[in-house]
């Protein structure tokens, strides 16, 4: 069970990353509304003030659900690596990558081609003979 003490730290650094709350009014609805992309909290008010106060305290009740684990796992979904096309990733542009074929070898073959770093060269001066 998460402390208050815990919950208020944990708001601290949320309204840190947020910034200044600033609503916008959303014709579809008819209401001021604020959201931040890090949070899943959204609220809805009839003035820029109320959103501005209350919107703290919802977020407290976020982040209270987040510290007691009770939120959904799809909620918060956690995923690996970047997202996508890194700038400088993957093989440079007019790099030719040479045409292999995998096959099975005897081990004692297999052997000698990954512990001799020539044994490739060698064997192909050998096939054009």
């Amino acid at each position: 069970m998460a402390t208050t003490k815990e919950i208020k730290e944990h708001l601290e650094i949320a309204l840190k990353e947020i910034g200044k709350i600033r609503p916008w009014f959303d014709e579809e609805v008819n209401e001021w509304i604020f959201r931040h992309v890090n949070y899943p909290v959204e609220y809805g008010g009839e003035s820029v003030e109320e959103v501005i106060e209350n919107y703290p305290k919802y977020l407290r009740e976020f982040i209270k659900y987040r510290l007691n684990n009770k939120l959904n796992p799809l909620t918060e979904e956690k995923t690996k690596g970047h997202g996508g096309r890194r700038i400088g990733a993957g093989r440079p542009k007019g790099s030719v990558k040479e045409e292999k074929e995998r096959i099975s070898l005897p081990k004692d073959i297999v052997h000698w081609f990954k512990h001799d770093p020539k044994a490739i060269d060698r064997t192909r001066k050998f096939m054009h003979r």
